[in-house]
């Protein structure tokens, strides 16, 4: 198997060969949802692209620590200087809750949805408040390193000291340093405790009223929301580790901000890799909650609203399948534009994909079959959907190349092309590999057949079984009227049957 793969860094702004720190084993971090409210739709799709990737590096038999934190505690409105709130206790007063049943409502939704979306557990997920202690030796490490300092019980980070003697402040956003280094005193006047406005704050000192405080050195408070990320994947994957993951919003100050407190702590980089997925727009507008005063609506959907219809939007509910079917539609750097004609084709291009593999595992080989052009033509499609996954994780491509086989699936079948011209290892290869593609690495269910016994819906299955076979008796006994009679009734009801050589198949549209 080749394990061969071709990243493209954020770091250095181009693609690199993957050379993991260990052999065999990689260390990866994502950074998870801030638990105030319910997932975003565009979070999901940065967990479904990352979700793809842990499935495919797991596929090729890698040892993978996948870690994806929750913030539970120092993501603020604003800049702490100029009196922020922290978001989950902003929540937790407008709703006169404790903080921790804030977190852990909005965290049991998060986890409700990445199971909705069918995307794997992290190995590990731990959480900001969990790791108090680690984030206050991180703080200090940085403080007797010198880029840290201390103003009225809260800590800074000392951004310009640190881009003036290390020269790497901005290398991954690509921030001018020499904006920076050129403000002067004058422009900070009214701009709060800080040195300088870049600085940001790594431990917070908490006013009499916060709900989340604990003990430091420096005063009773709570860590910054970039600390977290830091010290929680420097504890779990080590000082420098391969690869770290999110979403492009958190490029700056988060991703940024992340690298400066590792080399001022460590004087190490704490990631080899940066990946970063791109934005989820809807109508090719990002996405905004703000009403237009022209429709009405805002330009915004939730996952809820997705499944059940519920928005002016679209036209019809999808299911979960569909929509993880459609964001395996574009690359995990490419933005991907979410409207009701995208997901209408996209419904209908799960179902084929569905359908194909369906007609694929039941395909029987007769054994006569030789190694001809049809053969090598399979064999290089199935070839180069993993030359596309090893190159940046390319799934559009990917599923491209099952779509181009799906032909060929459909002749084999209606006898269109001849089993002489494939091998039954071929064959065996195809089926393999369209399961793997479909189940393990782009991680899709089936929802549109229910069979006995599968996708918890046997009760359907074994009644399309008997149907099925009343009108395979109606149609040998030449009960024409009879056989229309179901076919015509099923389609009333969304199922459809299709007569092949190798039977008779249903679907439910």
């Amino acid at each position: 198997m080749n394990k061969e793969i071709f990243l493209y860094n954020s770091l250095s702004r181009k693609k690199e060969k993957f050379q993991p720190i260990n052999e065999g084993s990689i260390g990866m971090y994502v950074c998870g949802p801030t638990v105030y409210s319910d997932v975003h739709l565009g979070n999901c799709r940065t967990f479904v692209n990352f979700d793809i990737i842990y499935r495919y590096l797991n596929f090729l038999e890698f040892k993978v620590r996948y870690v994806r934190n929750i913030t539970d505690v120092g993501h603020l409105e604003g800049d702490t200087d100029i009196g922020a709130e922290d978001k989950i206790s902003k929540k937790a007063r407008l709703e006169q809750l404790e903080p921790m049943e804030v977190v852990q409502h909005y965290t049991n939704g998060f986890h409700d949805m990445m199971r909705i979306f069918n995307t794997l557990p992290p190995n590990i997920e731990p959480r900001a408040t969990g790791h108090i202690i680690e984030q206050i030796e991180m703080v200090q490490k940085i403080m007797d390193n010198g880029y840290g300092y201390v103003k009225n019980g809260s800590v800074y980070f000392d951004t310009l000291k640190f881009a003036k003697e290390n020269n790497s402040y901005g290398k991954l956003s690509g921030r001018v340093i020499e904006d920076l280094l050129s403000e002067t005193r004058d422009d900070l006047k009214n701009q709060g405790e800080k040195n300088h406005p870049s600085d940001f704050a790594i431990w917070i000192k908490a006013d009499p009223t916060h709900l989340m405080r604990w003990n430091s050195p420096w005063s009773v408070g709570f860590p910054g929301w970039h600390l977290e990320c830091s010290a929680m994947s420097t504890k779990y994957l080590g000082e420098t580790f391969d690869i770290h993951g999110g979403g492009n919003d958190l490029k700056f100050p988060h991703h940024e901000n992340e690298i400066a407190q590792n080399e001022g702590a460590c004087k190490c980089s704490p990631a080899n890799y940066w990946l970063h997925a791109n934005m989820l727009l809807m109508n090719g507008k990002k996405m905004s909650k703000s009403v237009d005063p022209e429709t009405g609506v805002s330009n915004s959907i939730t996952p809820q609203e997705l499944f059940s219809g519920d928005s002016p939007h679209i036209t019809k509910g999808y299911s979960p399948m569909v929509i993880r079917f459609f964001m395996l539609q574009s690359h995990y750097r490419s933005t991907l534009d979410l409207t009701n004609d995208a997901l209408l084709a996209a419904e209908k291009g799960y179902r084929r994909l569905m359908e194909a593999n369906k007609i694929l595992q039941d395909l029987k080989h007769p054994g006569n079959g030789s190694n001809a052009d049809l053969d090598k033509e399979i064999n290089s499609l199935i070839n180069d959907a993993f030359v596309d996954m090893n190159d940046d994780f390319n799934s559009p491509k990917a599923l491209a190349r099952l779509f181009e086989t799906v032909p060929k699936i459909n002749g084999l079948r209606a006898g269109h092309l001849s089993f002489n011209d494939i091998t039954g290892d071929t064959l065996a290869r195809m089926k393999e590999v369209f399961n793997n593609f479909i189940f393990e690495i782009f991680g899709l269910k089936d929802e549109t057949h229910a069979t006995a016994g599968s996708n918890g819906n046997g009760a359907l299955g074994g009644l399309m079984d008997l149907i099925i076979d009343i009108r395979q008796t109606a149609r040998a006994n030449k009960d024409w009227a009879t056989s229309d009679k179901i076919r015509d009734t099923l389609k009333e009801v969304s199922i459809v049957l299709k007569d092949g050589k190798e039977g008779t198949t249903w679907t439910k549209e």
